[in-house]
């Protein structure tokens, strides 16, 4: 799983990509890490759904029971 994610971080973020700083190149991990790859990003783990549309399915089917 380990290899998986930087290898997704090194292709969709730090491919052809120079920073600035080191802080900079934190700044850019952390947003992509906040705003793609924990949110929108589809898991194996939870049938292929991103965490937003499994914690979307989840509430549904507890608001139909």
């Amino acid at each position: 799983m380990c290899e998986s994610f930087f290898a997704t971080l090194a292709g969709e973020l730090l491919a052809r990509r120079r920073f600035a700083s080191q802080t900079k190149a934190r700044m850019a991990v952390s947003s992509f890490l906040d705003v793609w790859y924990n949110p929108a990003r589809r898991h194996s783990g939870i049938g292929y759904l991103s965490p937003i549309a499994y914690e979307a399915k989840t509430t549904m089917q507890i608001e139909m029971t």
